[in-house]
């Protein structure tokens, strides 16, 4: 009797596998090209603002994709809804320059991280400032 087993078809991946690479590709390709459409091509003025897309994230079926978007807290609104009425055009340009049979829904969010983070460093600061002021 052999002690060899059987690999499950409905069995978790081993860790040594390559699971999920290409969502994580389409998602940085998606990344790369809206950035690039709407700084060269988006002609909308609530757009047109400092805005960064931060990151994109791809569900395993490829059908939907939440882009998360930077930009000053008080224009995010705006951006927002800029976004949302140019989300046809970014879809079919995505379209034509991905080549994927499916192209994914986008659903746009601001992104807080940038924000978080710069109030993590004044934070930082001010318990550097006051553990040097204790030293003394």
């Amino acid at each position: 009797m052999s002690s060899h087993k059987t690999k499950s078809r409905f069995a978790l991946p081993e860790l040594g596998e390559k699971v999920g690479r290409r969502p994580a590709r389409v998602a940085d390709a998606i990344r790369e090209e809206i950035a690039s459409v709407l700084l060269r091509e988006v002609k909308d003025p609530r757009v047109a603002a400092m805005i960064a897309i931060t990151e994109v994230s791809v569900s395993p079926d490829l059908r939907s994709a939440r882009v998360m978007f930077s930009c000053a807290r008080e224009e995010s609104e705006r951006v927002a809804a800029g976004l949302e009425s140019c989300k046809g055009f970014l879809r079919s340009h995505l379209a034509k320059k991905l080549g994927l049979r499916c192209v994914p829904d986008l659903q746009f969010r601001y992104d807080l991280s940038v924000e978080r983070q710069l109030e993590m460093e004044m934070l930082l600061k001010e318990i550097a400032a006051k553990d040097d002021q204790s030293a003394r």
